[in-house]
């Protein structure tokens, strides 16, 4: 633990809702000696039908109360929040307001690796409709990957079937199938396929059940932990900011009873939770 009187400096980790408690799981299991608070902005979710301007200011409101709790880097562990709202934060606001801190995304982490993965050179995207219409993964794969062909699939349904326990049922049988139809048909050669959300891996046994022939599926955690493991390797200046005392935090800005209903079906554990008023 870092000493003086701002010794908690946690790791931030922000979603819209609950899937980056996926992203926090994989992370914490890689990562386990530092201290983290994880932010839900339950009362504004869905970002993925929002526009650009509003997903940016609500993600960039939170990302403050982050700063406000001690944290130095945050990790933007939305997809749509990566897409809409890193760059400007990035850009515009963090010289501004917190020139020595850090907000990462988890697109770019994905995107790096991502060929490394298909044989075929057929990539798929699974994300929800705001993710498709940024074209962020098309444009960051492009730097990395200029020969790879990339298919999007906007599946709108799955984040509510996940969000209301429905995803096992057999009633999701019906909206899995269509999707991965509709992105298989783009490209038959297709052999990896991208879960560009932090819910879509609770729907994984249905992606394998409907997903034919031995194609790769590719969840962000271990991709994203991974990632962020190598930045504080190669920003000491960074990592010695961040506290290291294992403890583990949640916020939520609804209510702090329902966050703790619904967060153990993406955390694997009971949490208990706060409320954060914005």
């Amino acid at each position: 633990m870092n000493s003086g009187k701002n010794s908690y400096q946690p790791i931030g980790v922000f979603d819209s809702g609950y899937g980056g408690l996926t992203v926090l799981k994989s992370i914490v299991r890689q990562l386990p000696q530092y201290d983290y608070v994880y932010l839900g902005d339950n009362a504004r979710t869905p970002y993925g039908t929002r526009s650009f301007d509003t997903v940016y200011h609500y993600t960039l409101e939170c990302v403050q109360h982050l700063f406000a709790m001690g944290c130095r880097l945050v990790v933007l562990a939305c997809n749509t929040a990566s897409a809409k709202a890193l760059r400007n934060i990035q850009q515009l606001d963090l010289h501004r307001i917190a020139p020595d801190r850090r907000v990462l995304g988890v697109i770019r982490p994905t995107t790096e690796v991502i060929g490394n993965y298909s044989k075929t050179g057929h990539i798929g995207i699974l994300a929800t409709r705001g993710t498709v219409t940024s074209e962020s993964y098309v444009v960051e794969i492009e730097k990395f990957f200029p020969n790879l062909n990339v298919y999007q699939e906007a599946c709108p349904m799955w984040v509510p079937l996940v969000e209301n326990g429905e995803h096992t049922d057999p009633g999701a049988d019906y909206f899995v199938q269509k999707h991965l139809d509709r992105l298989l048909n783009q490209s038959p050669e297709i052999d990896t396929v991208l879960l560009a959300c932090t819910h879509y891996p609770l729907l994984l046994p249905k992606i394998r059940q409907f997903l034919p022939g031995n194609r790769t599926i590719l969840g962000q955690g271990e991709i994203v932990a991974n990632s962020l493991e190598d930045y504080l390797h190669r920003h000491p200046e960074i990592d010695a900011q961040c506290s290291k005392g294992q403890s583990l935090k949640f916020y939520t800005t609804d209510s702090a009873e329902e966050f703790e209903q619904k967060a153990g079906l993406f955390w694997g554990d009971p949490v208990r939770a706060e409320r954060l008023a914005l």
